[in-house]
């Protein structure tokens, strides 16, 4: 178990490098690597993926997916373990639902705020 978080998080660390260097993303676009979840036996590796502004995600989603080839030779090349699994982008959908719930949070506590107050 412990293996294969590592090799999460040593995937995550690279290919942000790898795409910080390589991937030229749109002007105005944040594109964040959240998460990479490999399966047990490490053929297949999803990366999650956050963008902002959201409206921008099916295109950087895409340029991803077209440089598909490049960004996996760099992985290739930089890991030390065979076989490196494939990557396989996603969207990444806890960190909205994280958003919603701070706001649902915040507006009760607001409302907690004002029956204190009455």
């Amino acid at each position: 178990m412990w293996r294969i978080e590592k090799v999460n998080s040593l995937i995550k660390r690279e290919l942000n490098k790898i795409i910080l260097k390589e991937i030229d993303v749109f002007p105005g676009t944040l594109l964040t690597i959240t998460r990479a979840e490999c399966t047990d036996n490490l053929y297949d590796c999803r990366i999650f993926v956050s963008i902002m502004p959201e409206e921008n995600h099916e295109e950087v989603i895409a340029l991803l997916n077209r440089n598909i080839f490049l960004i996996q030779q760099k992985l290739n090349k930089v890991l030390r373990m065979r076989p490196v699994p494939k990557i396989i982008f996603k969207k990444e959908t806890k960190t909205a639902e994280a958003g919603r719930i701070e706001e649902l949070l915040t507006e009760i506590e607001r409302k907690k705020e004002g029956r204190e107050q009455d």
